[in-house]
């Protein structure tokens, strides 16, 4: 696949009125999930919650591609469809998570740094024959109460290993999705989130460049920038669309065709406030605002569902709305009434 092709996978990609579901939670995060709900993790039942999701009737008009997880890409359909084929059959396109998780950077380290690389050629050549066409990388940059974290060390680590990926992804013809996330857990203002934010993706892109991966044929998964959970003072919503929109203009080049942001813990609806208030205040941008959501695509549905058959339609449904509201907000077109 050439550099063309992969800019035209990345920009359908993230191209409004559609985003991307993630749907990549690995077994121990799915199992929490499930456990919410008082659902056994079971490979069959796993199985049948993808499938729910997948099935949802005309999903294809808002949502462009599915992260999938190794488990879940070798898994099919009740008619006994590979999920892969199915999602390239109803027009959505299959993605895949391919880091293998973050351990510490060293034994005694609060910082983390992702790891996957060793063996990702060849993991790669069985995604695509699973019909995989883009991938994912997700390292995870923390912020501590006494600013002693991130590390510049951590920062930088963690951008060359997504670079490294990145590189490796478009060898082998696929579009990589490069996941830089700063994580909203702490108790740091909206500022010290856009000054660690803005450091992180001043690291990556420089190492994607020094590494010579093509920048129009990647798409970035940020954070947005927003206070911390714990911060005293939440940023409002124009100033989360303000500071976030700086942030990538001063960071990001104008080459990379889609910013697909993660929802990072936000409530459903202020992850599609944010990102509506983004693509209704800035017009001028040079590439696709869009959402690449796991949580905040898929938490009514987990609850409606219940593990119980008969509660197919209804999760269905609830995910058919909620991807619906974000569509809308690609376009600027969200407003709470619509809830």
């Amino acid at each position: 696949m050439d550099d063309t092709v992969l800019n035209q996978v990345a920009v359908k990609l993230s191209e409004a009125p559609k985003g991307i579901l993630a749907a990549d939670e690995s077994t121990n995060t799915i199992t929490k999930r499930f456990s919410d709900i008082n659902v056994e993790s079971s490979f069959e039942n796993r199985r049948k919650y993808r499938e729910l999701l997948f099935k949802t009737k005309e999903l294809n008009k808002f949502i462009s591609g599915v992260i999938l997880y190794d488990e879940t890409i070798r898994q099919s359909t009740s008619e006994n469809i590979p999920f892969g084929k199915f999602l390239n059959e109803i027009g959505i396109m299959p993605g895949i998570k391919v880091d293998t998780g973050a351990i510490p950077i060293f034994p005694s380290s609060p910082e983390k740094v992702t790891e996957g690389i060793d063996g990702l050629g060849e993991r790669l050549k069985e995604y695509k024959n699973l019909g995989a066409v883009f991938t994912k990388w997700r390292a995870i940059i923390d912020i501590d109460e006494n600013n002693k974290v991130p590390s510049d060390y951590a920062i930088d680590l963690n951008s060359f290993n997504l670079a490294r990926y990145a590189r490796i992804v478009q060898n082998h013809g696929l579009v990589p999705i490069v996941e830089p996330e700063v994580l909203m857990d702490g108790s740091h203002d909206i500022n010290k989130c856009y000054e660690v934010t803005s450091k992180t993706q001043r690291s990556l892109f420089k190492h994607l460049n020094n590494q010579e991966v093509s920048l129009n044929g990647i798409l970035l998964k940020p954070n947005m920038v927003i206070s911390g959970k714990k911060c005293a003072k939440q940023a409002s919503i124009s100033e989360v669309a303000s500071m976030t929109v700086k942030c990538l203009k001063e960071n990001v080049p104008d080459e990379v065709p889609g910013i697909v942001f993660l929802s990072g813990g936000q409530s459903n609806e202020l992850a599609t406030e944010h990102l509506n208030e983004m693509n209704k205040s800035y017009t001028d941008l040079p590439w696709n605002l869009s959402f690449s959501y796991g949580r905040a695509l898929q938490q009514p549905t987990l609850v409606s569902w219940q593990g119980n058959d008969q509660n197919i339609a209804s999760s269905q449904e609830a995910l058919y709305k909620r991807s619906k509201l974000n569509s809308s907000a690609t376009n600027g077109e969200y407003s709470r009434d619509l809830e």
